[in-house]
């Protein structure tokens, strides 16, 4: 199995941003974690509301932690918001179930991280990730 790089984390930090500055989307902070859940490569853009790289790392970390994006983190919200509020509370880092916390995985589908993005809406959170993810070569798994 490969694992992440900082370089690649590097590549996907700097085309998520660029991706983000191109559409100009809010201000943005972006977390990158490999496949333990241990930080990577992080940044937070000037402007960014204090709660940011929370929940940016809280997307990436119960992407992980469940092994889906977490757009499909937001379906098992809503299908079972009693479970997914207890699952929340048990996450030591966090667990965000909305779109924006995108699994990172190599050619052959084995998990190698997440980027979860946080900032603007849900949506182009997930977008800035994925351009990032595809920068770097790898595959983009937003659930």
């Amino acid at each position: 199995m490969s694992e992440l790089t900082l370089e690649a984390a590097q590549i996907m930090l700097s085309a998520g941003l660029a991706h983000a500055r191109a559409n100009k989307m809010n201000p943005l902070g972006l977390v990158i974690i490999d496949a333990r859940g241990a930080l990577k490569a992080s940044a937070m853009e000037d402007g960014t509301s204090l709660m940011r790289w929370k929940v940016a790392f809280g997307k990436a970390y119960g992407g992980v932690a469940w092994g889906v994006g977490t757009r499909k983190l937001g379906v098992m919200a809503a299908e079972r918001p009693q479970f997914m509020a207890a699952a929340s509370h048990l996450s030591e880092a966090g667990l965000i179930p909305v779109a924006g916390g995108v699994l990172i995985r190599d050619a052959h589908g084995h998990l190698l991280g997440a980027f979860g993005v946080s900032g603007d809406t849900s949506d182009n959170d997930e977008l800035v990730a994925s351009a990032g993810i595809a920068a770097a070569g790898l595959v983009a798994d937003g659930g």
